[in-house]
């Protein structure tokens, strides 16, 4: 029995491809070109995609048998915090991206779990999912500024780089503070 898709998509939405120029017989190609908007929550704490960044897609549309192969890059700015010292993080990522979309009532729809391929719906295919799953696999989950980021001092909070090398804080254990008297010089 074929899945169906519960969402209908909308054929305008940014992250959604048009298959109707593209011919249903294997090896017909078609590019795509774009800068869409990024959506919402593509990333995770320390660093993401900026909601309505652009992001570039050069994808190529290539039918096979069963369905739609969707291939190439998505490439967009990401801002974070770095994870050490929280300095702003401005930066890029390039990610490659790899899909089989499976034509409605197809053997590849019937013979495999739902979310093992992705799905058509009429001539309809919706990236959102793929370009999500490539952008936040390919994020650090602890970024940094750079890779010898030193972090903060944790006694003061101040950047290390900020800091003379000499820097530091004494800690005197309260049982012998009364001692630290002793070694005063009078003057």
């Amino acid at each position: 029995m074929p899945k169906q898709s519960p969402v209908s998509l909308d054929p305008r939405s940014p992250l959604v491809l048009d298959t109707r120029e593209l011919p249903r017989r294997p090896g017909a190609l078609r590019t795509v070109n774009r800068v869409v908007p990024a959506p919402s929550d593509l990333g995770g704490e320390l660093i993401a995609v900026p909601e309505g960044a652009d992001l570039e897609l050069d994808l190529r549309m290539e039918s096979v048998s069963e369905g739609v192969l969707v291939s190439g890059t998505v490439s967009g700015p990401v801002r974070g915090e770095c994870g050490r010292c929280l300095r702003e993080i401005n930066d890029s990522v390039a990610v490659t991206i790899q899909e089989l979309y499976a034509y409605e009532n197809s053997t590849t729809d019937v013979t495999t779990e739902e979310d093992e391929v992705g799905r058509m719906q009429g001539d309809l295919i919706d990236l959102e999912p793929a370009v999500r799953d490539a952008v936040v696999l390919a994020l650090p989950t602890n970024p940094l500024c750079r890779q010898d980021c030193p972090g903060l001092c944790p006694d003061c909070g101040v950047h290390w780089d900020d800091l003379p090398a000499d820097h530091s804080h004494q800690q005197i254990d309260p049982r012998w503070a009364g001692l630290s008297q002793l070694t005063r010089t009078e003057e």
